[in-house]
Parts: C-alpha cells; sequence; structure tokens
C-alpha cells in the first residue's frame, strides 16, 4: 500500500522537516570494504539501477541542489558515498547496479563492494529501494531483493520519477509493486511513490526517515 501523508502524526512529520532541513554534508567515498567508517551513527542506504535518481533525491530531500552528485550518464556514482545528517543518522548513496558506462571489470568490482556492504553493515537499519515508476521492477530489482530477503536486511520500495507517468500507469505500477513486495519477507510492505522534480511523497519519505534516526 502506498504511503501518504495521513499515514503519520503532525509530530512525525515535522520530525521528518527538521531533520532533513537540518545540516547535511558529505561524509567520504568508499571504494573499498577497509574504508567503511567506523561511526555509532546507524545508516540508511539508497539503492537502485543505474541513473534510477537517487542522487536527485537524495538532493530533493536535504534542500541542497548539489550535496550528491547527480549526472544523466548511467553508473556516474562509483563508489558508496556518505552523508551525515545532523550527527543523527548517515545516508549512503549506492553505486547504480545493473548498466553503468564503466569497463566491466569495474562494474564487478563495484557490485561486490555493494553485495558486501548490504550483507555485513550491523547498523544499517534500512535500505530504501528505488524503481523508475516507468519501468516498474525489472529482473535485476528481483536479484537485489532476493540478496536482500536472504541477507535479513529490511528494504522499502521507492518508486521514483512519478511525474513522468499518468496517474492510471502510476496506479498500475504500485499495483503490480504491491504483488511483488508479498513475495519478499524482507520488503516493507508500505511503499514510497516520490517525484525530485515535483517534490512528491518527498514529506513521507523524511518522515519515514527521522523515524529510523532514533
Amino acid at each position: 500500500m502506498e504511503i501518504k501523508p495521513e499515514d503519520f502524526t503532525a509530530e512525525q512529520l515535522d520530525a521528518g522537516r527538521k531533520l532533513l532541513s537540518g545540516p547535511c554534508s558529505f561524509m567520504l567515498g568508499v571504494a573499498r570494504l577497509d574504508q567503511l567508517p567506523v561511526s555509532s551513527l546507524d545508516e540508511i542506504a539508497f539503492a537502485g539501477r543505474s541513473n534510477v535518481g537517487k542522487s536527485s533525491l537524495i538532493n530533493a530531500l536535504t534542500g541542497q541542489k548539489n550535496l550528491a552528485k547527480a549526472s544523466n550518464t548511467p553508473g556516474r556514482t562509483q563508489q558508496l558515498n556518505y552523508f551525515n545528517l545532523g550527527d543523527k543518522i548517515l545516508i549512503v548513496d549506492l553505486p547504480g547496479y545493473g548498466f553503468a558506462q564503466a569497463p566491466e571489470s569495474m562494474v564487478k568490482q563495484w557490485q561486490k563492494v555493494i553485495f558486501a556492504y548490504l550483507q555485513g553493515r550491523v547498523n544499517l537499519k534500512r535500505v530504501f529501494l528505488l524503481i523508475d515508476s516507468r519501468h516498474g521492477i525489472k529482473k535485476v530489482d528481483e536479484e537485489i531483493m532476493k540478496m536482500l530477503d536472504t541477507a535479513a536486511v529490511t528494504y522499502q520500495i521507492v518508486l521514483t520519477k512519478t511525474d513522468k507517468i499518468s496517474a492510471k500507469a502510476l496506479q498500475k505500477v504500485i499495483a503490480d509493486t504491491e504483488e511483488t513486495i508479498k513475495k519478499h519477507g524482507a520488503a516493507h510492505i508500505r511503499l514510497l511513490a516520490t517525484s525530485s522534480e515535483k517534490k512528491k511523497g518527498l514529506e513521507e519519505l523524511r518522515a519515514e526517515i527521522a523515524g529510523l534516526a532514533g
């Protein structure tokens, strides 16, 4: 079921606004597992196919246009980029999986690091798995979902670019996504529909993040 603003209390929505409007800064980029930061803070991660809109969504959530480097070139994000959100929680922008304009050996190395991170990071509270609403869940997304199920990592589907499709098409992709979610044990039962460009669904996502920040 799609999450709506009325699913949160006024206090939860306000907590989300305050947290995401506060300080958020780039912390470090990680290319290897031995570079992962040692921190007492919990983490949330944004994952998705290349060019799904991870960087744009992070920028929209925080109100900072250039916090995460967005690009029209698939595969631009080539490492795990860490952001410190008000010393409350760390945001991790993961490299896009699937197609990337890079040598195959480099792509495989990225994927190895991503998978190892997702399976072994004990302070990872939730993965927000971004799905382009124009295309829905693809085979490569299903593979990631199965891996997260096996690793018992809680993840929540976030549909992106919902302003690019009609209301009827959006309702269909929401229904199809809900059916897929039912088949995956570690998937959060409620999804979020967002548009970075039109600011849709950001309030709800901010409240979700604030609820995880402790």
